[in-house]
């Protein structure tokens, strides 16, 4: 009979026949480009299933099947060897299971030990009082007086930010928001794991593991930085232990939800830094001229792109020192397929050349760059390229 029937005669698909041919554990006859399954692979199909259901691995398996087929045993021969294999196996599972027992009974433990940790905020985080004077009028440019203020160890945690020409930015639970802020759902930690293919989170790891080492924390205190797209927070939690005390931290992400996210995960932490949560778009961040001295683009820019022609870091580079540090990531495209899902015209600041150009134009002097192993799938989360395009990830430290 044919594969088709073969798969459907015993209720299994025909990958699962293929991968059982390819392992040499089913060997049907081949005849014109299509294999013939007789009696011997039907006979040889339900030792596989018997077996597997024994407990047995495919590779296990295997060996029995060779065994069978080459030592031609008389039936009491047979019976010996099979009683052997079961028995070996029995003692086998009886290990596993007495480990696997004491390894559920230490699992026992660490479950009621973290069980008896409360999950607690060690701090509140707010707006500081002394980075009021960051913030200006996004209408006229303006100093913003702080009013209906509930102000909670130095930090703003209610009010708003008021302007002489009728401008009001509000601030909630310590994060100020400005124009129409978005709520969308949090991002599941655990999920983006297991749903992102395993090679574009290497990717990530280690593009947060280079800039780390290359970020030199003795010449951020004092400084103002600045994050374009903070989201669930994954560079921030990765430095934050390590960050001066002394310097102020702009978390930037249009999404409310995500910010409450990030903000509880920190206040839970044993360090309470200076991180202003800003919640709005980043062509719409009220804060003065020439102001910050390290600008992170964890591919806040890239992001922005998918939408967008301009380069993003050129819209904002007013709120930027001419004197900078910048520590970036940008997602680059080494090719784009016929059915891409990047439009013609954002495509140039996917392309590394055009970010390197960037990057240059703005007046950086470029000290040190990196281009990540290339990748062909995200995941869930990252669905962004269609199949045979391949991305990598541009990370890049330069000053200016």
């Amino acid at each position: 009979m044919k594969i088709g029937k073969f798969s459907i005669q015993n209720n299994i698909t025909i990958d699962a026949v293929r991968y059982y041919i390819d392992l040499g554990l089913i060997m049907p006859a081949k005849s014109g480009g299509q294999y013939d399954f007789d009696e011997s692979c039907q006979s040889d199909l339900k030792k596989i299933i018997v077996l597997k259901g024994l407990g047995f691995t495919l590779n296990e398996i295997k060996s029995i099947l060779i065994l069978k087929r080459l030592g031609n045993l008389t039936t009491y021969q047979e019976n010996e060897y099979y009683r052997d294999i079961f028995y070996n196996k029995k003692m086998e599972l009886t290990g596993r299971i007495t480990e696997l027992d004491d390894f559920r009974n230490k699992l026992n433990e660490t479950i009621e030990d973290l069980s008896k940790i409360k999950s607690i905020d060690n701090f509140k985080m707010g707006i500081d009082i002394e980075a009021l004077r960051m913030f200006v009028c996004l209408k006229c440019g303006k100093e913003l007086i702080l009013s209906n203020g509930i102000i909670i160890n130095n930090q703003v945690m209610e009010g708003s930010l008021t302007c002489t020409c009728g401008e009001d930015y509000k601030i909630e639970d310590g994060i100020l928001l400005v124009g129409n802020v978005q709520s969308e759902n949090t991002l599941d930690i655990i999920d983006y794991v297991n749903s992102t293919d395993s090679e574009y989170l290497d990717n990530v790891c280690s593009g947060l593991s280079y800039i780390n080492k290359k970020i030199r924390f003795e010449e951020l205190g004092n400084k103002i930085i600045l994050e374009l797209g903070s989201g669930a927070g994954f560079f921030l939690r990765n430095i934050y232990t390590d960050l001066p005390d002394n310097s102020f931290y702009i978390a930037v992400d249009h999404d409310l939800n995500r910010h409450k996210f990030l903000k509880s995960m920190l206040q839970k932490s044993e360090n309470k830094k200076r991180i202003i949560f800003l919640c709005c778009d980043f062509l719409k961040m009220p804060i003065k001229e020439n102001l910050v001295d390290v600008l992170i683009d964890f591919t806040g820019t890239s992001n922005y792109s998918f939408e967008h022609e301009e380069f993003l870091l050129e819209l904002i580079d007013k709120s930027l020192k001419r004197e900078l540090i910048l520590m970036a990531t940008y997602i680059t495209f080494n090719n784009f397929s016929a059915d891409t899902s990047i439009k013609q015209k954002l495509r140039k600041n996917f392309v590394l050349e055009n970010i390197r150009n960037s990057i240059s134009n703005l007046q950086y002097n470029i000290i040190d760059e990196k281009t990540s192993n290339t990748i062909s799938k995200g995941g869930k989360y990252e669905d962004y390229f269609k199949n045979n395009e391949k991305i990598s990830s541009y990370i890049v430290y330069a000053k200016r």
